[in-house]
């Protein structure tokens, strides 16, 4: 099968910059309908693979319950998908957290392991545009992908500035304009590079009865927190596309600090 790997790192596949447009596609789905349900725990994060990093930054938190609180009907432009609504309650050292996220489904997500991207909201990029950053092109290029295929999961989470919030994310671009970069920003601002975690997706797909995924990504960390979670990752599937001049220093800091993996840069 097509992007199977034999070995514990899952493949990475080449790939150029995407550059395309959305391509409309009227095709079907596959995942039942029904009354709200309760997914159980995974428990403790298990220990990662050979291969994968054993200090990644995701999924320090355990998953106390998941609880799918509805599902729909979902035309797009893209094509006709199902969007699931999910509410996790999580035990962090921090405190109890609540997480809300929402999967588009198309296809039939079981018959090999689909195309699966995890989106973090970015109301500055995914809605107005915004050119600091790629993160509109990325959620495009994605639901394009899985509609070109005619199947895909794409999880769409509440974690805005890699999970720093609304308004801390404006704070971290003001200052970016005095000359920090994301990283700088993020932890000047008493955060950390990254305060984001994936456990909520991970429960996402195995309330999908989905056990092993192709996952959009240039992020290894998302393939690192996946598998720790008990969701194989066969391989991971560039997510790269052409960045705007006001994008390019967060490109590389991506790049240089955070570990992403991109082929053209």
């Amino acid at each position: 099968m097509r992007g199977v790997v034999r070995a514990t790192r899952p493949r990475d596949v080449g790939g150029g910059v995407w550059r395309g447009r959305p391509r409309p596609r009227d095709v079907g789905w596959r995942v039942g309908a029904g009354a709200p349900a309760r997914v159980t725990s995974f428990g403790l994060p298990a220990p990662a693979p050979a291969g994968l990093p054993a200090d990644s930054r995701y999924n320090e938190s355990v998953s106390d319950q998941v609880q799918q609180m509805a599902s729909a009907d979902f035309p797009t432009r893209w094509g006709k998908f199902r969007i699931y609504g999910f509410r996790g309650d999580f035990a962090t050292s921090e405190g109890a957290r609540v997480e809300e996220a929402v999967a588009l489904v198309m296809g039939d997500v079981h018959a090999a392991p689909p195309l699966v991207r995890i989106h973090s909201q970015c109301l500055t990029g995914d809605v107005f545009a915004s050119l600091r950053c790629d993160c509109r092109q990325q959620l495009e290029m994605a639901l394009s992908l899985i509609a070109e295929a005619g199947v895909g999961i794409l999880i769409y989470e509440q974690q805005e500035g890699r999970g720093i919030g609304l308004m801390a994310k404006l704070q971290a671009y003001q200052l970016q304009d005095s000359g920090l970069d994301t990283v700088e920003a993020n932890e000047k601002l008493g955060f950390k590079a990254d305060q984001r975690e994936f456990a909520l997706p991970a429960e996402i797909l195995r309330a999908l009865e989905v056990s092993r995924v192709r996952l959009l990504s240039n992020n290894p960390d998302k393939v690192a927190a996946l598998e720790r979670a008990g969701i194989k990752v066969v391989e991971r599937v560039p997510c790269e596309v052409a960045p705007s001049e006001y994008a390019e220093d967060y490109m590389k800091t991506k790049k240089e600090k955070m570990g992403h993996l991109f082929s053209a840069r």
